[in-house]
């Protein structure tokens, strides 16, 4: 499974009325830490198909949703459960931890 894009449009559909939870890797292109875990958020998407969507939200272009949920510093990922956002973590994180964050959250 490939890593989904979240924007302004699918959002709700997507992530606040999936039946599956919902990790979202809220990023940006200018972004340093960003790029350094796009390569793990793509692994995750396949370690983890089937089980929980995961997806991107450029906060540059959805200026809103970032708002909305208070996200301050990139990249912020967020769980999002039944309509709720259930944990975060910021800032760059290994592999290891996200997994952990993950399955600590699913």
């Amino acid at each position: 499974m490939s890593v989904l894009t979240f924007d302004s449009n699918n959002f709700e559909a997507e992530v606040l009325k999936s039946e599956k939870p919902v990790l979202v890797d809220f990023w940006a292109a200018w972004c340093g830490p960003c790029k350094m875990v796009a390569p793990v958020v793509e692994e995750l998407a396949q370690d983890y198909a089937g089980r929980i969507k995961v997806g991107k939200l450029n906060v540059d272009e959805n200026r809103e949703l970032a708002s909305r949920y208070r996200v301050m510093s990139i990249p912020t990922l967020a769980i999002f459960k039944n309509g709720q956002e259930v944990q975060r973590s910021v800032g760059f994180r290994g592999k290891q931890h996200l997994v952990q964050f993950i399955e600590e959250n699913i």
